[in-house]
């Protein structure tokens, strides 16, 4: 939802409808954050070089003005003292920051707050443009703002390429020049109206855009309308060429991978039929040895059998000779 106001001319005339956006400037008004905010920008303005010399940076005062006793006076060690004239200071300022922590959320709440007070007080007007001629005049530009009505202080939002402007009002004692990047609080609430100029406004809004969803600034002319739709469309068709792209990319990867694949497996299947081949032709030979074994005759496996049991009879030698000695023991 927008806030419809109009645009002066120079001439005092109205020069069309701009719409506002509700968010910037039909916001709830926050008194005590505007306060804080306030507070905190004129603390931070603070220079905060006061300083104060103690009784030990003070020069002189070395020696003990009077005997400790004897004189009837009161007992004092240097001329100093916080108690002398021309002695130190207690507890005086010393340099300091008075700057306050603020977050800027709280700060651009505070500026929304206080610029949507001023235009529901019907104190926000909208300028085509102080100086229509190239030429800086500051008596142009006050018949521009003496259209708004009277007035006791003026601030103007001005668009820091407008040279013309910036020139013919820096000599205005009541009205108070200021860029659209320095808009703050302090100068909302400080000035009785605010005047934009049709730049500056857009400039704002367009800064204010990229950190709150919703804002759009709405005129009734339709050229203004039709530009962002041109933009939006020339900042979509490059965005389609990145993916198709990255899809051929990954086809491509994707047959690659495939062909590197089927290679590794024709790889590894080569070598594996010579281990098969190898293993058949050593069963075949063990299947050929116990042929040949068969084939040896029957006599030559009788004599290795004798063979073998010739030197077993031996062995029973020893044997009948211990038994033999036993008996005749007996």
């Amino acid at each position: 939802m927008s806030l419809n106001l109009d645009v002066i001319s120079t001439s005092g005339k109205k020069a069309g409808k701009v719409g506002l956006p509700e968010a910037l400037f039909g916001a709830d008004v926050n008194i005590a954050l505007i306060h804080q905010v306030v507070v905190a920008q004129l603390a931070a303005a603070r220079q905060g070089t006061a300083s104060t010399k103690t009784r030990g940076e003070v020069s002189g005062g070395g020696i003990k003005p009077w005997r400790q006793k004897g004189t009837g006076r009161a007992r004092q060690g240097s001329r100093r003292a916080p108690q002398w004239a021309g002695g130190g200071t207690v507890f005086g300022p010393q340099p300091r920051s008075y700057a306050q922590r603020t977050n800027k959320k709280m700060i651009a709440a505070a500026l929304r707050s206080a610029l949507s007070d001023r235009f529901a007080d019907g104190k926000v007007f909208v300028l085509d443009s102080l100086v229509d001629s190239e030429v800086p005049s500051t008596k142009k530009a006050l018949e521009a703002l003496s259209t708004v009505g009277d007035y006791r202080t003026a601030l103007v939002v001005l668009h820091r390429d407008d040279d013309v402007a910036w020139l013919s009002l820096r000599n205005v004692v009541n009205v108070h020049a200021l860029a659209v990047d320095q808009l703050n609080v302090y100068d909302v609430v400080n000035n009785e109206v605010v005047v934009f100029t049709k730049p500056a406004l857009e400039e704002y809004i367009a800064r204010s855009a990229a950190k709150v969803e919703g804002i759009v600034l709405e005129y009734e002319a339709p050229e203004a309308d039709d530009a962002p739709a041109e933009v939006t469309e020339v900042e979509e068709a490059p965005a389609e060429k990145p993916a198709k792209a990255k899809k051929a990319a990954k086809a491509d990867k994707a047959e690659v991978e495939d062909e590197s694949a089927a290679e590794v497996a024709e790889v590894d299947e080569a070598p594996a039929e010579k281990p098969a081949k190898a293993k058949k032709a050593a069963k075949a030979e063990v299947v050929e040895e116990p042929a040949a074994e068969e084939s040896v005759p029957e006599t030559a496996v009788a004599d290795e059998a004798d063979a073998e049991e010739a030197p077993a009879k031996p062995a029973k030698a020893p044997r009948a000779a211990k038994a033999a000695k036993k008996e005749g023991e007996k």
